[in-house]
C-alpha cells in the first residue's frame, strides 16, 4: 500500500516526529511505500523524493503564526479577516495536498496530530477537506488535543470554536483514530462516540542503544564535565509542563558537586521563554551555574556535523553517558522519555505525572522513584541519592526495566497494532 505521511515538522526531536519515525520504519517494514509531506525538516532535509517540503504546512510559516495569534492570542474584536484567511490559505493547502496525493498515488493518508491538536488551523482544515472527498483510508495518529492545553486554545470567536469542534479531530466514518493513551480513548468516546485504538509510543529494544563508542567518547568533554560527574540527563524540551523546575531542585538538594544536571532540549518551543527565565533564575538562586549544562548545541535527533564540523550527539549518544534520567512532568500525552530510558537501561526519576503514566506506565511494574504532584520528599531525595552513587543498583534497575518495556513498548507491539490499522 502507498502510504502518505502528512507532518507539521519532521525529523526534529519533539515526540510526534520521533515517533512518527517509528511508524514509518515499521511500516516500511511490513512491506508499504511511504511518502512524508511535512513542513520542514529543521535538522536533516533530506532530498529523497519521498520527502516533499511544503513550507505552508509548519508551525514557524507565516500563515500559521498569524493565524495562531489572530485566533487564540490577539484575537480582534471582528473575526472577518482572520476567517478570509482560513477561507484562502486552505483552499491553496487543499490543492497543494491533492497534488501530492495525486502525483503519488497515495491510497492511505497517515495525519499525524495535525487533525488533534489546532496548532496549524488551515492545514488541519485543508486535509479535512481531502478527508472529506471520501477516496482514501485514513489514518490518525493522535498524540495531543486542544482540551489537553488549558486555555491554549480558548477562543472569543464562535466561528473559531465551530471550526476546531468540526476539524479537530474529524468525525468521519472512514477514519482510523490512533491514540496514545487510554484517558484520550475513553474521551473520544464519551464527547464524540469516536472509536479508537490505543497505540504507545515504543522503541526498538532488538538495536543497540545507548552504546558508548569511539563516536560519542568525548560528549561529557565536549559539554565541560570530567569524566567523574553523575551526569542526570533532562532529556525534555524546554517547557512548562516538563518539570525541570523539580529537576534542579533535586540537584541543589542532593548537593553533590560531582552531580550535573544535563538538559537536551531547546527552548524554542517555550512561548516567550518565561519558562526559561524561571529555569535561570532558580540556576542563580541556588548557584547551580556549574551543575547545569544546557546541551542543545550538541545533543539533536541524530548524529551529524555542526556549521564548524563538531560532532553532533544522537539522544541514544546521550543517554550512553547518563547516569541516570529526571522527569518530573507535570502532564503528558505518553512521554517518550521514560521509554527511552528504559531501552538505555538507565534509571529514572518521575513525576506521577496526569493523565497517563500511573494507567499506562507506571502500574506495569517499572522500577522508579516516583514522586506525587512535584513534592519532592526527603525520602525521595534519599532514594535517588541511593541509586545514583550505586553503579551495581544502577545496573540492576536499567535491566530490569529494559524487559518490561521490551514486552510493554517495542517495534514488535507497534508491528501488532499497525496491521489492525492499516488493513482495509
Amino acid at each position: 500500500m502507498n502510504i502518505g505521511v502528512i507532518i507539521g515538522r519532521y525529523q526534529d526531536i519533539d515526540g510526534v516526529s520521533l515517533e512518527t519515525e517509528k511508524w514509518i520504519q515499521v511500516l516500511k517494514k511490513m512491506g508499504h511505500s511511504v511518502c512524508i509531506l511535512s513542513g520542514g525538516y529543521p535538522n536533516y532535509y533530506s532530498k529523497s523524493p519521498h520527502h516533499c517540503n511544503l513550507p505552508s504546512l509548519s508551525f514557524f510559516s507565516p500563515e500559521c503564526e498569524w493565524e495562531q495569534k489572530r485566533a487564540f492570542f490577539y484575537p480582534d474584536e471582528d473575526p472577518d479577516e482572520l476567517l478570509s484567511h482560513l477561507e484562502r490559505t486552505t483552499e491553496r493547502l487543499t490543492k497543494e495536498i491533492f497534488k501530492w496525493v495525486v502525483k503519488n498515488k497515495i491510497e492511505s493518508l497517515l495525519v499525524e496530530n495535525a487533525l488533534a491538536l489546532p496548532c496549524h488551523l488551515s492545514m488541519g482544515m485543508a486535509i479535512k477537506n481531502i478527508i472529506d472527498y471520501g477516496a482514501l483510508h485514513v489514518v490518525t495518529h493522535d498524540h495531543d488535543f486542544s482540551w489537553e492545553r488549558d486555555k491554549r486554545y480558548q477562543s472569543p470567536h464562535k466561528e473559531v470554536m465551530d471550526i476546531m469542534h468540526d476539524t479537530f479531530p474529524p468525525k468521519n466514518k472512514q477514519v482510523k483514530h490512533a491514540v496514545i493513551n487510554e484517558f484520550s480513548q475513553r474521551y473520544l468516546k464519551e464527547k464524540f462516540g469516536l472509536e479508537s485504538l490505543v497505540v504507545p509510543n515504543v522503541m526498538d529494544f532488538s538495536a543497540p542503544y545507548a552504546k558508548k563508542d569511539n563516536y560519542n567518547k568525548f560528549l561529557l568533554k565536549r559539554l565541560g564535565l570530567h569524566k567523574n560527574v553523575i551526569p542526570l540527563f533532562q532529556m525534555t524540551r524546554i517547557v512548562k509542563r516538563k518539570g525541570i523546575l523539580t529537576a534542579l531542585d533535586l540537584v541543589h538538594r542532593l548537593g553533590d558537586p560531582n552531580v550535573k544536571l544535563v538538559i537536551s532540549g531547546t527552548w524554542a518551543d517555550d512561548e516567550r521563554l518565561g519558562y526559561y527565565k524561571k529555569l535561570l533564575n532558580k540556576i542563580h538562586k541556588h548557584n547551580l551555574q556549574d551543575s547545569v549544562v544546557f546541551a542543545k548545541h550538541c545533543i539533536s535527533h541524530q548524529r551529524s556535523k555542526n556549521h564548524g564540523g563538531k560532532p553532533v550527539y544522537s539522544l541514544s549518544d546521550a543517554y550512553a553517558h547518563a547516569t541516570a534520567c529526571t522527569f518530573f512532568s507535570h502532564y503528558e500525552g505518553f512521554g517518550n522519555a521514560f521509554v527511552e530510558s528504559a531501552l538505555a537501561k538507565r534509571p529514572i526519576f518521575v513525576n506521577n505525572y496526569k493523565p497517563v503514566y500511573w494507567p499506562d506506565i507506571g502500574s506495569k511494574g517499572f522500577r522508579t522513584v516516583m514522586i506525587e504532584n512535584d513534592k519532592l520528599t526527603d525520602e525521595a531525595v534519599s532514594e535517588i541519592d541511593t541509586i545514583i552513587h550505586n553503579k551495581k543498583l544502577c545496573k540492576e534497575i536499567g535491566e530490569y526495566n529494559f524487559a518490561l518495556g521490551k514486552k510493554y513498548f517495542s517495534y514488535e507491539v507497534l508491528e501488532e497494532l499497525l496491521t489492525e490499522l492499516f488493513t482495509v
